[in-house]
């Protein structure tokens, strides 16, 4: 299935900015000042990346669609993803937060940036492998070829009028090189 191809490529460059998130953190924890330029960058991909479009085509497309096709959502699997996405967006609003104080040097918004960053590091590594490993041979099971070129095409949809042209390829090269910076 070509639309679930596009969402496991989508994780691995998640996992990138996890990994960037992750060193960020640890740097912060260790100096008690944040690199504000690089957290920033690492929470714009998250939340409109990794959020808006990615979860977007999951919350909007992938997840109403398996429903359809007999997939539970109350306590199935949907419901624990979409719960998921709602842990992960309130420990990205409390990074956000934490940001400007952080950034300052104030040793309790560092704190709580880097217990935030590291919840939200562990959660989303736990998602993905859910994701990959049951909802998504899940999905390729329970949807037909016309479901798949539909979910294509929705998708191209949230990357053209939610994101704009470019700007997922921009997320995508910034992903790399904050993993290669972040070595």
């Amino acid at each position: 299935m070509k639309a679930i191809g596009e969402l496991v490529q989508e994780h691995r460059v998640i996992e990138l900015v996890l990994t960037g998130l992750e060193r960020v953190a640890a740097r912060a924890e260790g100096s008690v000042r944040l690199e504000a330029e690089q957290a920033e960058k690492v929470l714009e991909i998250l939340r409109n990346f990794a959020d808006r479009c990615h979860h977007g085509k999951e919350e909007r497309n992938l997840f109403p669609l398996m429903e359809a096709r007999g997939v539970p959502r109350a306590g199935g699997p949907l419901g624990v993803m979409l719960e998921e996405h709602e842990m992960g967006r309130a420990h990205i609003r409390a990074m956000v937060e934490a940001l400007p104080a952080a950034a300052a040097g104030e040793a309790e918004a560092v704190g709580r940036f880097v217990e935030h960053a590291q919840a939200y590091v562990a959660l989303l590594r736990q998602h993905i492998q859910k994701e990959d490993r049951v909802l998504f041979p899940m999905a390729a099971r329970v949807l037909s070829q016309e479901d798949d070129a539909r979910l294509v095409e929705a998708f191209a949809g949230i990357e053209r009028e939610e994101m704009g042209a470019g700007v997922h390829e921009r997320y995508h090269q910034w992903a790399h090189e904050l993993a290669e910076s972040s070595e």
